[in-house]
């Protein structure tokens, strides 16, 4: 029944994408990690999709967290989710000098419920499903036009644009 709901939401257009989007965070995900280094990858993912995405919809959170479980995917990026977040200059709130302690725990609880499905579901599937339930189509990289166009931008092509982010290709 889930295999078919998928597919009735990714044949759908924007709107089902958005249902989507909800119906992946709610699906059971273990509140539990396994490992002591999965909770370390996971916080770090929560602590990205807060920082970089909170004021998006679930849409938007959960396409930043693809696009950091995507760079994880890519041999050009560090093989763990706090490598890819914490990487030089990649993600803003990493070097702005400000306090990364959430704040907003209603924000923040999100955050690590979409962390969650991000990091044990969505990062264990095999690529072709991957790709399927990707909503950003395989991005490697986003920006927030409204705050600045990075000089990057221009060499990669626009994949969708979510919220107040676009969505790049990149280096796979």
């Amino acid at each position: 029944m889930c295999q078919s709901l998928f597919q009735q939401l990714l044949s759908g257009g924007i709107l089902h994408i958005r249902k989507l989007a909800q119906l992946i965070v709610l699906l059971g995900v273990s509140t539990t990690p396994s490992l002591a280094s999965d909770a370390k990858q996971m916080r770090c993912l929560a602590l990205n999709i807060y920082f970089e995405a909170r004021g998006e919809t679930t849409e938007g959170q959960l396409a930043v967290a693809m696009v950091t479980v995507n760079r994880v995917k890519s041999r050009h990026y560090p093989n763990t989710v706090c490598g890819v977040v914490w990487q030089k200059r990649q993600f803003s709130w990493t070097h702005d000098g400000r306090s990364d302690r959430p704040r907003d725990i209603r924000a923040w609880k999100l955050a690590q419920k979409i962390s969650r499905f991000a990091y044990q579901k969505y990062g264990n599937f095999s690529e072709r499903t991957r790709n399927a339930l990707d909503l950003t189509k395989g991005a490697l990289h986003y920006y927030a036009p409204e705050l600045a166009l990075p000089y990057w931008a221009k060499v990669h092509s626009v994949t969708r644009e979510i919220g107040r982010h676009i969505f790049l290709t990149g280096r796979s």
